[in-house]
């Protein structure tokens, strides 16, 4: 009987060359995508001042661009995206209502404030 902590799993490939192609070009992929995203945040976060009017917009972007963002790479790198849909469900939804959740609990506690502070001066 072979011993199974003894096994050098990554000498043990057993994929074509056109199969490890495909691996790449998927790597290849997903870092682009999540480096493209990135800069869009970075240079909105750079470029556009926080006095500015667009500022409500770009904290708005910055929630839906890092929650995609997370969102694929939980079905990236988690392999969430080679599962069935039901289980995709099951983990994702709950997932989403969270994240709704506390960005409904934020923007409410920071209405809060804004109002607490605005009597202050009076």
């Amino acid at each position: 009987m072979e011993r199974d902590d003894l096994i050098e799993y990554s000498l043990d490939s057993h994929h074509s060359e056109e199969h490890g192609k495909e691996l790449r070009k998927k790597i290849w992929k997903v870092t682009l995508l999540l480096t493209i995203i990135t800069a869009i945040e970075v240079a909105l976060g750079a470029y556009i001042k926080q006095s500015s009017e667009l500022w409500v917009y770009v904290k708005w972007t910055f929630i839906v661009l890092t929650v995609l963002k997370a969102g694929y790479i939980i079905m990236v790198f988690m392999h969430l995206g080679d599962e069935r849909p039901w289980m995709r469900n099951v983990i994702l939804l709950p997932y989403a209502g969270f994240i709704l959740y506390l960005i409904f609990i934020a923007l409410t506690e920071a209405l809060a404030v804004g109002d607490a502070w605005s009597g202050v001066g009076l």
